[in-house]
């Protein structure tokens, strides 16, 4: 036997020691959180995943990524796929696949890349363990896996309509762009996602392609206990900008500056931009629900309306306020606006698990007779119709559009929605007054709680402020 010499058993130790610490180090750089750089545990997304699945028994389902934007602007993911993946990387694919039920990313990026995009290299270095996506290929293995796949599957399931970035509409972005590029006869192209649609249906000719934007946008209607941690601190920051911005307010006070302090507050909190043109809407400009040219400079006896909101982390909140310029409400404006309170308050107070949006709209008739005013009169019918309803919210502000089912909506733990309540008493004078509220197992939540909204609290609240 070759017995070592003490050097031989030192270097020997070293060596094992080296091996040992080599070994912690990749351990622990698998054993990092999943979270390096997802927004939700990968479990969160591999259960959305399977619930799309159940939907798409017979085929695949193919969902392609934003592209990098033009010029110097920061890169965001279309909502679905990050919906899916919580993947923010550009020009990714992602297949889902109902027959096998797992999921395939098609990626490819350089490190370089993705440290100048701010990526956490984990997600490219060990991408299967972060985002717990049982397959990750190259993106140049997108076609040959499609070719081989056909052969065996023949119904694609792909969206139809337009896929959503930051401060967009899925509904309202599709037909802008059919408007703009489809339907006009000097251009006439499709959309990226009908564009797609029609690629697949010429290459492979015994394809079934189907939409599938129905059933992601039916998906991220309901939230889950994860998504709504997100939407109150979303709802939060929401509400911090409002007070900020009512702070400011003043005569002599321009809108563009009023509207600079809301978006720096949202930016100072934490959100990564606004969830849509910040609104203000004052003297003539009530006229216009969506006003966001800021080109006033506040005078005294204005009634102002902000209706705004923050995006964080993909997800979004609607809020409106209401209150004049001087901090005083005139008698029209006062009437005005606790006659669109007295609705709010009743709509509110009326949400809750299993009741129509019709019920809803039927306690709102009981309480305008019982205060003495005519339902039959016109400027009520909409909040008679659907209970103060207007749109769902989430990853878009107007979230999941086509899964709206009208008056007869059975309200569901776990919905999200904007209370929007809005009167006119004449051209300078309107209201609105809107909350995010998400329906709980026995009633509902204020997501965007801690606003002034009586009369007497926004009239105290300001004269503190100033």
């Amino acid at each position: 036997m070759k017995y070592r010499t003490s050097e031989q058993n030192l270097n020997r130790e070293r060596f094992l020691s080296g091996l040992c610490t080599l070994g912690i180090l990749l351990l622990l750089s698998t054993s990092i959180p999943s979270t390096a750089q997802l927004i939700f545990e990968k479990g969160e997304y591999a259960a959305r995943r399977e619930k799309l699945m159940d939907q798409i028994p017979d085929g695949l389902l193919v969902l392609r990524g934003a592209h990098m934007p033009c010029g110097s602007r920061q890169f965001y993911q279309y909502n679905n796929l990050m919906y899916l993946s919580g993947v923010e990387i550009p020009d990714v694919v992602l297949v889902i696949d109902g027959r096998k039920r797992e999921s395939t990313l098609f990626l490819t990026i350089s490190e370089n890349h993705a440290r100048s995009e701010g990526i956490d290299l984990r997600v490219i270095r060990n991408p299967v363990y972060v985002t717990g996506i049982e397959h990750v290929l190259p993106l140049e293995d997108f076609t040959p896996f499609l070719d081989r796949s056909v052969k065996e599957c023949k119904t694609i399931y792909a969206p139809f309509s337009s896929n959503e970035l930051m401060a967009e509409v899925s509904r309202e972005k599709n037909r802008s762009l059919q408007r703009s590029m489809t339907e006009d006869e000097w251009d006439g192209r499709e959309t990226r996602e009908m564009q797609f649609v029609n690629v697949l249906n010429n290459k492979y000719p015994d394809l079934s392609v189907r939409d599938c934007s129905p059933m992601i946008w039916d998906l991220r209607k309901i939230k889950s206990k994860a998504e709504l941690e997100l939407m109150r601190k979303c709802a939060r920051i929401g509400v911090e900008a409002h007070l900020a911005f009512m702070r400011t307010t003043g005569v002599e006070v321009s809108e563009k500056s009023l509207a600079n302090i809301f978006e720096y507050t949202c930016k100072d909190k934490g959100a990564s931009g606004l969830a849509y043109n910040t609104i203000i809407m004052s003297d003539v400009n009530h006229a216009f629900g969506h006003y966001h040219r800021y080109d006033r400079t506040l005078k005294d006896g204005d009634f102002i309306i902000l209706d705004a909101g923050p995006d964080y982390n993909y997800y979004d909140v609607d809020i409106s306020t209401t209150f004049p310029a001087n901090g005083k409400f005139s008698p029209v404006q006062k009437e005005s606006y606790e006659l669109a309170l007295l609705v709010s308050e009743t709509c509110i107070e009326n949400y809750k698990p299993g009741i129509s949006l019709a019920d809803v709209g039927q306690k709102v008739k009981e309480v305008l007779i019982k205060n003495g005013y005519d339902p039959t009169e016109r400027r009520f019918q909409r909040w008679l119709k659907y209970g103060g309803y207007n749109h769902s919210i989430g990853m878009a502000v107007h979230d999941g559009m086509g899964t709206f089912a009208g008056t007869d909506e059975v309200l569901q733990p776990g919905f999200v929605f904007a209370c929007d309540i809005m009167t006119r008493a004449d051209s300078v004078t309107s209201v609105r007054i809107e909350d995010t509220m998400l329906i709980t197992e026995d009633g509902c939540e204020v997501l965007s709680e801690g606003l002034p909204r009586t009369v007497k609290e926004i009239e105290e609240w300001m004269g503190k402020q100033h």
